[in-house]
């Protein structure tokens, strides 16, 4: 498929149509940023919610110096939770240090689960270990999507002072909940997490095994370097 023009782009997104604009949201993926942006801002209150989601989204993606505030005020006030869980998904891509405190009201504050979950990746994403007392505290949430996300977190961030905590998941019974944290373990060096990874490589689930054995071989591997 032949890549579109800007105005092949920019006619596809003041269709009626919400398929066409959808199009032309994906289409600005080979656009630069700077020249994206318009295009964007367009759509961020469609009358269409995929539509809408899919260019909360590419704020994150195409980056620029507006894309911050805009997100902010999104994750904020926005009355749909699944736009909102999208805004809190597209800072963490940002990787801007500054989305720390918001993404923590989110998750503190937010009612909506699919928002804290997507608020506690960022937290991940954003590779602050300022996010560690927030993720310890996801760690105990009855939502179970919480805990993997927060898991996985806890990885990104490299919090060494976590393993003790991530530990009491080792035989957890749902085996998402066992992968990530066969993951998470591969970004923290220790003689507990290589003795916890070596456990989990006979993971009778066959995708936490091969996480446990691709982290074995990192942990190795940035030990030889």
């Amino acid at each position: 498929m032949s890549l579109l023009s800007l105005e092949e782009i920019a006619v596809k997104l003041d269709s009626e149509n919400s398929a066409d604009r959808m199009v032309g949201l994906a289409s600005l993926r080979n656009v630069p940023a700077a020249d994206a942006f318009p295009f964007i801002e367009k759509l961020l209150n469609d009358e269409n919610l995929q539509v809408r989601s899919m260019a909360v989204f590419a704020l994150g993606i195409k980056a620029t110096a507006q894309s911050f505030p805009i997100l902010v005020k999104i994750l904020e006030g926005e009355p749909d939770y699944s736009i909102r869980a999208g805004a809190a998904g597209a800072l963490g891509y940002l990787e801007d240090e500054r989305a720390f405190e918001p993404l923590v009201r989110a998750f503190y504050e937010d009612t909506d689960w699919l928002v804290r979950f997507s608020a506690a990746v960022s937290l991940g994403n954003l590779k602050d270990l300022r996010a560690q007392d927030v993720l310890l505290n996801a760690l105990d949430s009855e939502e179970i999507v919480l805990q993997q996300a927060a898991i996985a977190a806890l990885g990104e961030i490299k919090c060494i002072e976590a393993v003790d905590r991530l530990l009491h998941f080792v035989q957890s019974k749902d085996w998402l909940v066992r992968q990530r944290l066969a993951e998470a373990l591969g970004h923290l060096p220790s003689e507990k997490s290589i003795s916890a990874l070596k456990y989990m490589a006979k993971d009778s689930h066959f995708q936490v095994s091969e996480a446990a054995t691709l982290s074995l071989q990192r942990l190795a591997d940035a030990t030889a370097l």
